[in-house]
């Protein structure tokens, strides 16, 4: 499992260099794009496969068989470290299902280099690779995922990104940081809050995105869990001030609610 640049040719490793050189066969999800790294390199030239999600299934099991006769086998990406949001899963399987050597060459990985000079609190982190491109469900897991404390890490596409950062406003005042063309000529970071964000961002952008939101024990800090449920108590009952709650200060609901149920019943008294 080689990785390779998710950019700049010259991030490629000695070793990964010095593996593909030495394998039989390299599985490729693009051979054109793989075609000009070999070439940057000086590859002194060996088999070429394609192995991308729509042919998979039929050649994962024929590269086991050449495995156990004694070929050496490279699995590329596109770009960055193999499998991250890329096919091979299945060939991965396989191999060790069958007994096989299965070797990890590391190197650039789009999430660890935008995480790498991430301003804002950003550990733990929790990755959920493409956010869906269906705008009710890609909207119902950020508010999923917004309600854990974790830091939260998404790839996003140059033509939904716009979309994903105005759901984000509107579900969480977190801040973020916005990754583009990372180690490219034209590379890019904007941070702020998601309507700071969307403000400086082009209306068609070009290039896919890594999308690193603060952990929510940061957001805690700025907004006072007891001082928010109290507030929104005024006007709501206690599960949708629970649920505002926990948006706002990046909690969990169930924590947001016991404090609502809480605070409520105090309030009742208060009022008696």
């Amino acid at each position: 499992m080689v990785a390779t640049p998710i950019g700049h040719l010259g991030d490629m490793s000695r070793r990964g260099i010095e593996t593909l050189n030495h394998v039989g066969v390299i599985a490729a999800e693009d051979t054109r794009r793989t075609r000009v790294l070999l070439q940057h390199i000086d590859h002194a030239g060996c088999e070429l496969l394609s192995v991308h999600e729509h042919n998979e299934e039929h050649i994962a099991p024929q590269l086991i068989k050449r495995l156990q006769q004694g070929t050496d086998i490279a699995l590329v990406s596109d770009a960055g470290t193999p499998l991250i949001n890329d096919p091979g899963y299945l060939l991965l399987q396989l191999a060790w299902q069958a007994g096989l050597r299965v070797v990890p060459v590391p190197g650039a990985c789009s999430i660890t280099t935008a995480l790498s000079v991430c301003p804002i609190p950003c550990q733990p982190f929790r990755y959920v690779g493409f956010l869906s491109g269906k705008p009710r469900l890609r909207r119902s897991q950020l508010e999923h995922w917004l309600m854990m404390p974790d830091a939260l890490v998404f790839l996003e596409s140059p033509h939904r990104i716009r979309a994903a950062l105005s759901d984000i406003a509107d579900l969480s005042p977190r801040q973020l940081m916005i990754g583009r063309e990372m180690t490219k000529q034209y590379e890019s970071f904007i941070t702020g809050s998601a309507k700071e964000v969307l403000a400086q961002l082009a209306e068609t952008p070009k290039g896919e995105f890594v999308c690193v939101v603060e952990a929510a024990e940061s957001v805690t800090n700025r907004f006072d869990l007891t001082h928010v449920v109290t507030a929104l108590l005024q006007e709501l009952a206690p599960t949708q001030a629970a649920k505002l709650a926990a948006q706002i200060c990046g909690v969990r609901k169930k924590e947001a609610y016991d404090l609502a149920l809480q605070l409520s019943s105090g309030q009742g008294r208060n009022e008696r």
